[in-house]
């Protein structure tokens, strides 16, 4: 007889986000937003006071304030790159702005300095989050470890300070202060935070456990064996900060293009404004003339052709509980060619639960599950969590337990209903000296290898010194695995892949269950970035979805980052480029399709926007285009790749986008 039992878990909290208060202080310290945002009031108000008939010197101040608000630093920074004789966009705007402005068309100059102003102030909000991400590694390991000196004294030393071949004490629920071995003691460790397991798991003499990892049940005597800086946990850091690097490095094409866009622009006003003058022009046309050509050839409508499209997709996946942290992350989803998942907690629930309950002997199997309720209810263990949700599940009365003890690596015994039952390890069947039968313990032995062939947790039931039955522990896919796996597959045209720190076994039958063949079983961090840069050597875009702090670096180190929201870690969440808010996996696909439809309305933009330009530019170059018109033109140009870039906020789109995923 077999019983089918799924224990709910409630999901896990969703990580607290900063406080606004302290949100908009962090926002306020950076003087690229303080300087954005004042040029933007200042803006808005000579815009209003125009509109509204004011006197013209009143908005003419407004807007020549809001140019040394937002356009100081972009000066400056342009200034310094003179010095080092390149040429870059933030100079050539302000250029251009300030000649707008001296040929009456203040508004213009007025509307490009806040363009840039936000957008040097994202950037450098961007950049400060990134030095928090890399310093946020550094608070999982604890500031203090006990340290055994020779004469047998406890000695609290700060971690910095241990040496290799120091002794150290972790008592039970500490956090283990250096890379170790084990030479005395028994205790589960919790290391999911670095192989992502889902259990805890038993550490012995010889074993080795890793700075940062939480000591469960007993206390352990570790010989320290790595200096600190050369912890596994130092060693994501510094991959995290190799993969932002690396990333870094790649939006150097986009600067030769800035580089390039500006000196031609230059050069071309400086010859149009200079060789009619050796011809006898007249200086005031001429100038005019120069001036006309640098607002039309000025990337307004080009900017704006990219950001409202890739904008207004960012607020439909947040409204849709996708959270993408930049429009650069969102023009780059679209060029995902794999999708590589980590396991627990990202494919799975990350809470192990009870998947099969075999009785032995005549016990019931509502009994046996009733039974190891009763002696697994005094614990705080992951299993014994599993097993009272199970019978919760059942509406079975968990019976009180008497005489309670845990013994970290083997389980735990009780008292229940005048019996003493022991729930814990397979090793249990070793202690057996009374089976009701000669056939009990060989036939919880064979329920045992099963469920481990199957890649579950077995656990066994002892009930007055007799096998009573085995439960089979797994943690739980998320119900939209599958489908989002399929999903994927469809829409990147290749299976996506699964990276895990988990045994081989046991992700390759949850694998199986999702629709993902590739396993890569047994990583610690450095293994997934490893396997990461592989596939990215094979040609592949690669997008990686993560929980934890062993995934961090590889987050880093993937074409883009995607963090689970609820049961994320800080370090995952802040790490990853975009994250899934509600943990629904389903929206993943979605996101990506949105991103390729938001990629088709820039393409549409820039040949709408590169046609006025072209236009107009043709116009002024080998006609006489008025001013007004050439304002006229630009500015209708901004108009309409700003509305067409708006049309992904329109409702329903997001079902358009869900429903055209596999195109």
């Amino acid at each position: 007889m077999t019983l089918t039992t799924t224990a709910a878990h409630p999901s896990a909290a969703t990580p607290a986000a900063p406080a606004p208060r302290r949100l908009a202080s962090r926002l306020w310290a950076l003087t690229e937003v303080r300087s954005a945002a004042a040029a933007t009031v200042l803006f808005a108000a000579g815009s209003a006071a125009q509109a509204l008939g004011a006197a013209a010197p009143l908005w003419w101040t407004l807007y020549l304030a809001c140019y040394a608000a937002g356009g100081w630093e972009p000066a400056l920074a342009g200034l310094r790159a003179l010095r080092e004789r390149t040429l870059d966009v933030d100079l050539l705007m302000i250029v251009a702005a300030l000649g707008a402005a001296g040929i009456g068309q203040v508004f213009d100059g007025a509307l490009l300095i806040v363009i840039f102003a936000t957008s040097g102030a994202l950037e450098a909000f961007a950049t400060a989050r990134t030095a928090d991400n890399v310093r946020a590694l550094l608070d999982l390991a604890p500031e203090q470890a006990i340290r055994l000196d020779a004469d047998g004294t406890d000695t609290a030393v700060h971690v910095a300070q241990l040496r290799v071949g120091d002794v150290i004490r972790v008592r039970p629920g500490e956090r283990i202060g250096a890379d170790a071995v084990v030479v005395d003691g028994a205790s589960e460790v919790d290391q999911a935070t670095i192989t992502g397991e889902p259990l805890p798991v038993v550490k012995i003499a010889g074993d080795e456990v890793f700075a940062g990892t939480l000591n469960c049940t007993g206390s352990l005597v570790a010989r320290v064996h790595r200096a600190a800086g050369e912890s596994v946990i130092a060693r994501i850091v510094a991959l995290v900060e190799q993969a932002s690097a690396t990333k870094a490095r790649t939006q150097l094409f986009i600067e030769k293009v800035e580089q390039r866009y500006s000196i031609g622009v230059v050069v071309a006003t400086l010859a149009l404004f200079a060789i009619p003058l050796v011809f006898g022009a007249d200086l005031r046309s001429t100038l005019l003339r120069a001036m006309t050509f640098m607002i039309v050839a000025s990337p307004c409508a080009v900017v704006l052709a990219t950001m409202p499209p890739l904008l207004s997709a960012i607020a439909l996946a947040g409204r849709h509980g996708v959270l993408v942290k930049s429009a650069v992350v969102m023009e780059r989803l679209a060029d995902t060619t794999l999708v590589a998942f980590d396991k627990t907690g990202t494919l799975t629930e990350g809470h192990p639960r009870v998947a099969e309950l075999h009785p032995v002997g005549k016990t019931s199997a509502k009994e046996v599950l009733r039974l190891a309720a009763g002696a697994e209810h005094p614990s705080e263990h992951p299993v014994a969590a599993a097993v009272l949700a199970a019978a919760r599940d059942l509406g079975l009365p968990v019976p009180a337990a008497a005489d309670f003890s845990s013994t970290p690596g083997r389980g735990v015994s009780a008292i229940v209903d005048g019996q003493p039952v022991a729930v814990g390890s397979p090793a249990l069947l070793d202690e057996v000296s009374r089976p009701r039968s000669n056939t009990d313990v060989a036939q919880a032995r064979a329920v045992v290898d099963a469920a481990q062939a199957a890649g579950h947790t077995a656990v066994v039931v002892l009930v007055d010194g007799a096998p009573a039955g085995v439960l089979a522990l797994a943690d739980s896919l998320r119900p939209a695995a599958a489908g989002t796996v399929t999903a994927l597959t469809n829409l990147t045209g290749t299976t996506p892949v699964l990276l895990t720190g988990d045994n081989p076994g046991a992700a390759g039958h949850l694998a199986a269950e999702a629709g993902i063949s590739d396993v890569r079983g047994g990583l610690l961090p450095a293994g997934k970035v490893d396997q990461v840069r592989a596939l990215q050597a094979g040609g592949r875009r690669v997008l990686l979805v993560g929980d934890g702090v062993n995934d961090a670096p590889a987050l880093a180190a993937a074409d883009l980052g995607v963090a689970m929201g609820r049961g994320g870690s800080d370090l995952a969440l802040q790490a990853a480029d975009a994250v899934l808010v509600r943990d629904d996996l389903a929206t993943l696909p979605a996101v990506i399709a949105l991103s390729r439809r938001a990629r088709r309305l820039v393409q549409a933009n820039l040949a709408i926007a590169a046609t006025f330009i072209t236009v107009l530019v043709a116009w002024d170059l080998f006609g006489d285009l008025p001013l007004p018109l050439g304002v006229a033109g630009h500015e209708g140009s901004t108009v309409v790749v700003g509305l067409n870039g708006l049309r992904l906020l329109a409702t329903g789109a997001w079902r358009r986008v869900q429903a055209g995923q596999a195109s």
